[in-house]
């Protein structure tokens, strides 16, 4: 007997039979449901859907540009601070991330570090109750006020994945409030927040979009995929008229012919995927290593960490300070140069910051260091030119820090206005997260990710995430 021939939907993917509507009637039924939709769109609870998503995108730009001014005001005052009293920062660091350490357990729990393991958790969740333990106002608040603080002190932290973690906590407490009755919208809400905080923190709109898809929701739907793309955008405008719109690390004039090309992506994949998978893994086993001391004297904990950032301030002459972002834009734009001392100085510190539990993000710093290792590499390849391999090991190094290479290259290009070095970019993030997953294999986020999981009921086993579907726990 033969098998009966194929139907018009076989062989479709999933997801694209999901976007079409299931209408195989009489024209008459086709025109019931398109009725029936517009009805919906129209009515008092679809307006009052977009109006919430719509102020909430808007106050998660405002909030990314006070927190930009913010954060460059808290690094400019620790500078000045320095300059006039060099030996402060063997007291201020160590004391200040002891009292921010003991500020973010006493009043504001939830907010340590960069966020976004908070934000995949709470997609994660099935319990609307459980997510509002991570996100909610009080956090993002909080997340704002720590994190200036940190970099008044002088940690190497950055406030892209804060934003991320302010930006779903503020879109997630709207729809909290405005009582939405579906279930799917949390996750809307939640991945619109983070992408928009992304494009609203690097005024890149396209690299939040994709990091929303490929980190925060990577099984993306289509009932959240609108949302996702209004908020960036509104969060996105919103943060330009504040800011202006400018680039990032300012424009790179880099470029390569393709006989330059392979030598510095092998070096830059193969070393920058190597490094950030080291840094991945020491932020991984440095937490589960530290987290009884963490538990019994986490304050102690932070004052000794910072004097071991003091230390490799002094030994750097202040340049592993903050976000990194002077240092990376003068790289970038070949404006200056830097000691080889400062990406494994950078790599230290950024590691130590992250370690001590204050709230801080590991973006930017993870970018400075990168443009480091690349101006590093670039001594090894004479005759290429410098600022290309810089991006080439900025995109290598974050490509292997976070692995979600797409978003590594798309932010490298939109933060340096250079799209001559899309393919070098391209194939460098990718080799460079193949590099990272055998020395790191869970990607960093979702290994933080793991520690905000609630305990499992008695009888039950809690893994986290399932891999056939990512953003769902299993019990």
């Amino acid at each position: 007997m033969l098998p009966h021939p194929p139907g018009p939907d076989e062989g479709r993917p999933a997801a694209m039979l999901r976007c079409v509507p299931r209408i195989t009637g009489r024209p008459g039924e086709m025109l019931h449901h398109i009725r029936r939709t517009s009805r919906q769109l129209l009515s008092p609870e679809g307006w009052k859907i977009r109006l919430i998503f719509w102020c909430g995108a808007i106050v998660v730009g405002l909030l990314a540009t006070l927190l930009a001014w913010g954060a460059e005001w808290a690094g400019e005052t620790h500078r000045e601070i320095l300059a006039q009293w060099p030996w402060a920062a063997w007291l201020l660091t160590p004391l200040g991330l002891g009292f921010i350490a003991w500020l973010t357990l006493r009043f504001f729990p939830g907010s340590q570090g960069s966020g976004i393991p908070q934000s995949i958790a709470a997609l994660a969740m099935s319990e609307h109750e459980s997510r509002s333990i991570l996100l909610s106002l009080r956090i993002a608040v909080g997340k704002m006020l720590l994190l200036v603080l940190g970099l008044l002190c002088g940690a190497s932290i950055g406030r892209e994945g804060p934003t991320v973690h302010i930006g779903a906590a503020v879109m997630f407490s709207l729809g909290r409030l405005a009582r939405f009755p579906y279930h799917y919208m949390d996750k809307g809400l939640i991945l619109a927040g983070g992408a928009a905080g992304i494009a609203a923190a690097f005024n890149t709109p396209l690299a939040g979009i994709l990091f929303a898809i490929e980190e925060l929701g990577r099984n993306f739907e289509e009932r959240t995929s609108g949302v996702v793309l209004v908020g960036v955008f509104m969060a996105g405008v919103t943060a330009v008229m504040l800011q202006g719109n400018y680039v990032y690390f300012g424009t790179s004039p880099a470029k390569l012919v393709p006989e330059e090309m392979i030598l510095p992506i092998l070096v830059c994949g193969i070393g920058g995927g190597l490094f950030g998978g080291l840094f991945s893994t020491l932020l991984i086993q440095g937490q589960k290593w530290l987290a009884p001391w963490h538990g019994r004297w986490p304050v102690r904990v932070a004052i000794l960490l910072g004097l071991l950032l003091a230390a490799l301030g002094w030994l750097s002459d202040g340049q592993v300070y903050g976000t990194g972002y002077d240092q990376a834009r003068l790289l970038v734009t070949g404006e200056g140069e830097l000691p080889w001392t400062y990406a494994p100085l950078k790599f230290l510190a950024s590691a130590v910051s992250y370690l001590t539990g204050i709230p801080g993000g590991i973006f930017a710093p993870s970018l400075a260091a990168g443009a480091g290792v690349g101006h590093l590499f670039s001594e090894w390849l004479p005759g290429i030119p410098v600022t290309a391999v810089v991006l080439l090991g900025m995109v290598g190094y974050f490509s292997g820090v976070v692995q979600t290479p797409i978003t590594a290259f798309v932010i490298v290009m939109e933060m340096t206005d250079n799209n001559e070095m899309l393919l070098p970019l391209m194939a460098t993030a990718f080799l460079a997260r193949v590099i990272s997953g055998i020395v790191c294999p869970e990607p960093i986020y979702r290994a933080l990710a793991a520690n905000f999981f609630p305990p499992a009921e008695p009888g039950t086993v809690a893994h986290g995430p399932s891999q056939d579907n990512p953003t769902e726990t299993r019990t």
